[in-house]
């Protein structure tokens, strides 16, 4: 018997029936070959039956095993159903490749990946069924989900969605994947994948107006409305009634009393002064709004007063971690909107409406990181100063690297100026070529030898995570200590490095490097070129941090109107001045910087390739399934 409905369990999969010719037996009773006796009735569970199947023979232990197939999936019992379909390989009854994609599901579920993978790709030439194609298209795509990769998965997602519209198939749970991809994607991949068969264009336009209309309860509703004539029992029709329900809970929030939490007094006073103006600058357009400074480093009982005094609907703030901490615990706070202005300590965030927006530089390292991969870069050499956060950066961006590379970065640190020759000199191992030219050398005294020494060739990006003065100082040392034969490493830097009151004046000797920065302290990379004119007018000296802290206070408050959006939406991206802003998970402002090049003694913007990598598992699966395929050909 082939049963048309695939159905799947908890947005995964329960399960195609069996094909066989033999007769299944129940889940609760077996009745034994030539047994005199009346038969009993054993309730067991997915292991318990596979325990029974392995003590009989022949045709029950198939339908036992048969039995414990399916309680798996049901009990969700993974390495049980991977056992059952093991012991049901050798049977010449069974459907092969139905089983094997119960083993790829099995594995896909207990995080072995490369295994599922590997069975997918044998499965390719043999999936003759349009049942057996649209379930191995279903799995494929939620490998990559799993390692969020929406793009790629949503290739597979819909060529499954479409094998089950022509063969009146159903797979409970593809359309909710397929929609939680599809509001990963920005609006920019959205328009990409707006082409195809009518099934993938009526998800895509669907995903484009919720991303537009999202907060718009009205609009959203007509767009739904129109969306609908359009696209006739399509199979997202079902998400019509739920999105415009919750669109009504995600429009923005409306403030009319915001409390600003910054540091007055002590040694983060004039941190606090620089986010003071920047908040100042933001809520001049932002009218019938009263806004509220309070010192954060106040008592928690005096801040929660001062919020309960003035009626407070919102609050941005503090800055510092500890202060952050301090209030975590305030039943006040827990009850109102609120974006601190760092990372907290732990990952969980147990308040919905609580939000953390950082400068940090964990994003621009990751970033930096894609790119290098994107360009197929195999062997990067990190230079960083030998301190906490320098080290943090270096552990960061090696852990991140590994899930995508199996070579180990090269890493120098230095402590002071005074050593980065030395360093970098043996990273490159010049001092290795040195002594080999002084050993020829001294053998062939009488004779006049040119020579010149060679750097280390397998050394194709150099990432620099100094400061503005540390990268000045390190640009010229790299510089004389790479080969002239070898091929120029292409340099790169995080916004550490870049300074726009030393770039006034000093740009030598750092031309071709590239570096990712805020739009707010490149020259004309900000849109609201008339707020940058006032800010250099009135604060024509102020330093690089004080800077970045304005534009973050500014982002800050233009959040508030975005930020439901963007915890919803993790492909929804805000403009701001500190990067494109975007949520993509806990409730975390996840910053994408601008790309910058040092040329011709001018910062000019660059678009850098910023593809999402696969992971290194990925890409094992894929050259054995290449090689696979060739073989079969």
């Amino acid at each position: 018997m082939r049963l048309k409905v695939i159905s799947l369990v908890i947005g995964i999969l329960s399960g195609l029936s069996a094909c066989s010719t033999t007769e299944k037996t129940s889940n609760t009773s077996v009745r034994e070959n030539n047994s005199q006796q009346q038969p009993t009735v054993d309730v067991l569970n997915a292991a318990g039956l596979y325990n029974k199947a392995m003590s009989k023979q022949s045709i029950t232990k198939i339908q036992l095993l048969y039995s414990a197939r399916e309680t798996a999936i049901e009990e969700q019992d993974w390495r049980t159903l991977e056992l059952a379909c093991l012991a049901l390989e050798s049977k010449s009854s069974v459907d092969h490749v139905q089983n094997k994609l119960y083993i790829a599901l099995a594995r896909k579920e207990m995080a072995n990946y490369t295994a599922a993978l590997a069975i997918l790709h044998t499965l390719s030439e043999q999936l003759k069924l349009p049942e057996h194609q649209a379930w191995h298209q279903y799995l494929m795509g939620s490998i990559y989900a799993s390692q969020q990769l929406p793009k790629k998965a949503l290739v597979h997602y819909f060529k499954s969605a479409n094998i089950a519209s022509q063969h009146t198939l159903s797979l409970a749970g593809l359309n909710d994947e397929i929609w939680l991809a599809l509001q990963q994607l920005s609006s920019y991949a959205l328009e990409r994948f707006d082409t195809g068969s009518v099934i993938q264009q009526g998800w895509v336009k669907l995903a484009k107006y919720q991303q537009i209309y999202l907060g718009a309860g009205v609009e959203l509703h007509q767009a739904m409305n129109n969306w609908q004539r359009r696209f006739v029992n399509h199979p997202a029709s079902y998400i019509l009634p739920r999105e415009v329900t919750e669109s009504v809970l995600l429009a923005p929030y409306k403030t009319s009393k915001l409390a600003i939490l910054l540091p007055q007094s002590g040694t983060s006073e004039r941190l606090g002064v620089a986010l003071k103006n920047g908040f100042l600058a933001a809520t001049d357009s932002i009218p019938h709004t009263e806004v509220f400074f309070i010192d954060e480093t106040l008592t928690q009982a005096d801040i929660e007063q001062q919020l309960q005094t003035n009626e407070v609907d919102f609050v941005i703030g503090p800055l510092l971690r500890s202060n952050i901490e301090k209030l975590q615990s305030s039943d006040v706070i827990a009850a109102l909107p609120t974006i601190y202005l760092n990372t907290q300590n732990h990952s969980t965030n147990s308040v919905p409406h609580h939000y953390y927006f950082s400068l940090n530089p964990e994003h621009e390292v990751e970033q930096a990181m894609v790119h290098f991969l994107a360009k197929k870069y195999q062997k990067p050499m990190l230079l960083a100063p030998d301190s906490n956060s320098g080290n943090r950066l270096v552990e960061h961006f090696t852990s991140q690297w590994h899930r995508y590379s199996s070579a180990e970065p090269e890493v120098g640190f230095y402590t002071d100026s005074k050593n980065m020759a030395k360093i970098i000199a043996e990273l490159l191992e010049v001092e290795d070529s040195k002594q080999r030219i002084k050993t020829i050398e001294s053998l062939y005294r009488k004779t006049d030898i040119e020579s010149e020494t060679r750097s280390r060739q397998d050394i194709d990006v150099i990432y620099i995570l100094g400061n503005s003065a540390e990268t000045r100082l390190l640009k010229p040392y790299l510089d004389v200590n790479v080969s002239t034969f070898a091929p120029k490493i292409p340099l790169y830097a995080s916004s550490r490095s870049y300074s726009r009151r030393i770039d006034i004046t000093d740009k030598n000797d750092l031309d071709g490097l590239f570096f990712t920065e805020q739009p707010w302290m490149l020259p004309n990379a900000v849109d609201n070129k008339n707020l940058r004119e006032k800010y250099q007018q009135m604060f024509p000296e102020q330093a690089d941090i004080e800077q970045r802290l304005f534009a973050m206070a500014f982002d800050a408050v233009t959040l508030i109107s975005e930020i439901k959006q963007l915890a919803k939406i993790p492909g929804k991206e805000l403009v701001g001045l500190t990067g494109n802003l975007s949520i993509k998970g806990n409730n975390v402002i996840h910053r994408r910087l601008k790309w910058a090049q040092y040329s011709k003694q001018q910062i000019r913007l660059v678009q850098l390739n910023e593809q999402a990598p696969l992971p290194l598992f990925m890409q094992n699966s894929m050259e054995l399934g290449e090689v696979h395929s060739n073989r079969s050909n």
